[in-house]
């Protein structure tokens, strides 16, 4: 799927998810900047260039490849929680799942803990069976991230293998719409 696509604005009991904007820059550098967020994520924090890149990257996704990634805010106060969704990273693995929509998601700590991830990954989800009917969606998940490993496990997420990303194993994760396997 490609071209031009606005941000679908997506809404659970707890949480608004919308497109990035500028004004979202100082609290996603402030939580790309945090060690304790990008321990599991790569492991290095990022500079406040690399973040704003990161920002912009998330509304070109949408542009490119039909879906992207969202920003995640409280809906009651509109604070910013976090970024969660779509992508194609073209990471090169083996197996190559560049075909396949990747999740992923990133949250401030003042958001961890509180089911957040779980819920707003459920809402994507929900909205791309939905908007893309794709028949595989894939994640990698650090083998020391317990947490993000409960979060795809409870959006039906399921172990597929060991794989090596940046010359670090990974977990590669996949939930099917059919009985495919990567």
């Amino acid at each position: 799927m490609s071209g031009g696509r606005d941000v679908p604005i997506l809404k659970t009991d707890r949480l608004l998810l919308r497109g990035a904007e500028a004004s979202d820059f100082e609290a996603s550098a402030a939580m790309w900047g945090d060690p304790a967020v990008v321990k599991h994520i790569g492991g290095q924090t990022r500079d406040r260039q690399d973040a704003w890149f990161t920002l912009c990257r998330m509304r070109g996704m949408w542009d490119v490849a039909g879906y992207g990634n969202w920003v995640v805010c409280e809906k009651s106060t509109g604070k910013f929680l976090g970024e969660v969704g779509l992508a194609n990273f073209m990471r090169g693995l083996k197996p190559d799942i560049s075909e396949f929509p990747e999740a992923g998601w990133a949250y401030a700590t003042h958001a961890h803990g509180k089911g957040y991830a779980t819920e707003a990954l459920q809402a994507v989800l929900d909205w791309s069976d939905e908007a893309l009917q794709a028949a595989r969606i894939v994640c990698i998940i650090d083998t020391e991230h317990v947490a993000s490993r409960r979060v795809a496990e409870k959006c039906g997420f399921r172990f597929v293998m060991m794989t090596e990303y940046r010359g670090n194993e990974v977990q590669l994760f996949e939930r099917q719409m059919t009985g495919q396997k990567v």
